[in-house]
């Protein structure tokens, strides 16, 4: 077999995106990007876009951070939130969080507050957002309500609704720099990430899916180790791949499913917030199956090094081998 360094596209948002990414830019045959969701409307990201009219910033520093040469020390430096102290509305956010929207609002341009971000942190890959224009996700359930914004989204999913359908308002586009890159890309990494608010939102931009299609390489979906509450009661691996080839307009090719789970007491803490361990269900043929135990300690976190392994797994079968036959 030939090695050669494979271009790589991960796609997603929330603590699922740095957690894969961490893991993989250790692979000196991988060059990593990240495709980030932009749509974020809750804690700090949120109330710096009302506040300064910004881009919300937090899934794209989290990237940034992941991404650091020396990630624990960025980590404790702009991580840490500024005092709530009086009169003082910036009190409570990141200084991360801050540092990219002064970047942005000097520079006129997210997309270089990005880079720049990038180069002060000595990132080892590129990060793309996936839009530059404000929008607000958009939910409707099954009993035909609908809600808008991330957080609310969420909140009525965790009340039992189940979601029929998502849209972003207003419609906006893929960001020109996004849509140059993504076709290079060897495969593309989906997830893992908050299903309905970070995972199907990334893809609803106008121009994502003719991107999507002019990737050659595989289509791979990490599935969360947990369901997301009462409206996602019995959804599985196998509804996650369906919802993801639905959403980007071709098939999912390869699924990996967490196996493993923690002890008694943190499966009853979760089991409390109505979460349960994703079945792998009804997977649609054509789509392979890798399982493996991904769950790392008591909190619902994927094992960066068991989880960066078993993609390299994936992408070195698939790219590598076949290409060497």
């Amino acid at each position: 077999m030939l090695l050669r360094q494979l271009n790589i596209g991960c796609f997603g948002g929330g603590s699922g995106l740095p957690s894969l990414i961490g893991g993989l830019k250790h692979n000196p045959w991988l060059r990593v990007n990240a495709v980030v969701t932009m749509f974020d409307s809750g804690g700090s990201s949120g109330a710096l876009r009302d506040q300064l009219g910004v881009l919300p910033p937090g899934d794209v520093l989290r990237c940034a951070l992941a991404l650091a040469r020396n990630e624990t020390e960025a980590r404790r430096i702009l991580l840490t939130r500024l005092p709530g102290l009086a009169h003082n509305r910036l009190g409570g956010h990141t200084g991360g969080n801050l540092l990219l929207s002064m970047m942005e609002q000097y520079s006129g341009d997210f997309l270089a507050a990005v880079d720049g971000l990038r180069t002060l942190l000595d990132c080892v890959g590129r990060i793309w957002p996936i839009s530059v224009e404000q929008a607000t996700i958009c939910a409707e359930y099954e009993d035909g309500t609908t809600t808008r914004g991330e957080v609310e989204v969420d909140v009525g999913q965790n009340q039992g609704r189940r979601v029929s359908r998502i849209w972003l308002a207003p419609e906006v586009s893929i960001h020109p720099a996004a849509a140059a890159d993504i076709p290079t890309f060897d495969a593309v990494i989906i997830g893992p990430g908050s299903f309905f608010t970070s995972l199907v939102p990334i893809f609803l931009p106008k121009g994502v899916r003719e991107a999507l299609a002019a990737v050659d390489g595989p289509i791979v979906l990490v599935t969360n180790l947990l369901t997301e509450g009462r409206g996602m009661k019995g959804f599985t691996a196998g509804a996650a791949v369906s919802r993801i080839s639905e959403a980007i307009g071709r098939p999912v090719d390869v699924v990996i499913v967490n196996t493993g789970h923690p002890g008694e007491e943190a499966l009853a803490r979760y089991a409390e917030e109505h979460k349960e361990p994703l079945q792998i269900g009804d997977v649609p043929d054509g789509c392979e199956v890798i399982t493996g135990e991904f769950w790392e300690g008591e909190f619902a976190r994927h094992a960066r090094r068991r989880l960066a392994y078993a993609v390299w797994g994936v992408l070195s079968q698939r790219l590598l081998r076949a290409s060497n036959t």
